[in-house]
């Protein structure tokens, strides 16, 4: 997305209402976002019926990402980040998954907490080289597979021994 106007990120791309605008009685409160499709610009609901009546594609009118029925969500592009990161946090996460214990020093783990944060960081925010760590997390979780089964299987005995209290 183009640098914006924090408030145009919330107006219909099409017709400019703003969410929750009662000064257009025919729209609903809530915007539907292109999202999928990952533009991200926000239309009203009478601007997308009106649009995809004429055709079954119509070009956003901001940057010209088709925008299909298929494409529109409800959610924000912050809940789509969000579902993104906690989809990817569980990923990584399952695979790095060490615990204090297993460093010599408190600063040995935090820097592993801190190389964690960065992969998640990258692959969520598709930086440049996000492709370079997820290859990076592929090799550690060939090169460390007995080790991570091991935790894995620590970890679910300490969880079942808490429920069990």
């Amino acid at each position: 997305m183009d640098v914006e106007n924090d408030e145009d990120l919330f107006r219909c791309a099409v017709c400019g209402v703003q969410e929750g605008d009662s000064s257009n009685l025919t729209t609903q409160s809530s915007l539907q976002t292109n999202a999928t499709v990952g533009c991200g610009h926000q239309f009203c609901t009478a601007c997308v019926e009106r649009e995809l009546s004429r055709r079954r594609i119509f070009p956003c009118p901001i940057c010209e990402t088709e925008v299909k029925r298929v494409t529109l969500s409800t959610r924000t592009l912050d809940d789509v980040q969000c579902e993104k990161d906690t989809s990817w946090r569980r990923r990584v996460m399952k695979v790095y998954n060490k615990a204090e214990e297993d460093f010599p020093s408190l600063r040995e783990y935090n820097n592993y907490l801190e190389e964690v944060e960065d992969i998640i960081f990258k692959i969520v925010n598709e930086e440049p080289d996000a492709e370079e760590m997820k290859a990076k997390l592929r090799t550690y979780e060939e090169a460390n597979k007995s080790q991570i089964v091991i935790r894995q299987s620590q970890r679910a005995d300490e969880e079942r021994s808490i429920a069990d209290r």
